[in-house]
């Protein structure tokens, strides 16, 4: 899609990690650390591919994959506990508390997050954006995990609005094809993978910062 044939959205609905939080690194490091204490080494390709989706999901994914599920509840406390040790080093991505407030003077705005709820929350109060959003949906409301579209169906839901309406913000390939998935013009921001693999990935415009999304938006 052209940004010709754009039309402007009446809501937008953001990712948060990668999104809006600089925090894959610091999960992924969290990962390393806990797959360490139990004896597994991953590849960069292999935390790639599951960036944008819950611990719930590639936790037992990957045991399974190296001899079974006996140390699932040590692994996921161990992750938990390395992640909170080192969550103060999270930083907001570069633009991304400024848009969200521009955003939310012009649009309805929602989050749809992979995210704990404990995790989201410390991360918005950090942001100082804990109160923006008029729809929160992050991983205790229990949606089906990403590429699954049903985290921004339910956004979308509880916004009262259509997808031709909608556009979702994210970072990672997971994420862009739910969003795609979901039916919605999908933004993708390069904080987390490169251009061509968002475009790749379905994403209907690739923008390098949220200066360049806003940009976009007023020009429509």
């Amino acid at each position: 899609m052209t940004t010709s044939k754009l039309t402007a959205p009446s809501a937008l609905i953001f990712d948060m990690d990668g999104v809006l939080v600089d925090s894959e690194p610091l999960h992924k490091r969290a990962k390393e650390l806990a797959f360490r204490q139990v004896g597994i080494e991953l590849s960069e390709s292999v935390y790639d591919s599951y960036k944008g989706r819950p611990d719930e999901t590639m936790l037992p994914e990957i045991l399974r994959e190296h001899g079974g599920l006996e140390r699932l509840a040590e692994l996921s406390r161990l992750k938990r506990e390395f992640y909170e040790s080192i969550e103060h080093e999270q930083q907001a991505v570069p633009g991304a508390v400024e848009f969200v407030m521009w955003a939310k003077s012009r649009y309805r705005i929602a989050l749809a997050t992979s995210a704990t709820p404990r995790n989201r929350r410390a991360a918005l109060e950090r942001l100082g954006i804990g109160d923006a959003f008029e729809v929160i949906v992050d991983h205790g409301r229990r949606p089906r995990p990403k590429p699954d579209p049903e985290v921004f169906q339910m956004a979308m839901r509880e916004l009262g609005v259509g997808e031709g309406e909608c556009w979702i913000i994210e970072d990672s390939l997971n994420g862009v094809v739910a969003a795609k998935a979901a039916g919605c013009v999908t933004v993708g921001i390069t904080t987390t993978f490169e251009a061509e693999k968002l475009a790749a990935a379905g994403a209907d415009v690739v923008v390098e910062s949220f200066a360049e999304l806003r940009g976009m938006l007023e020009a429509l």
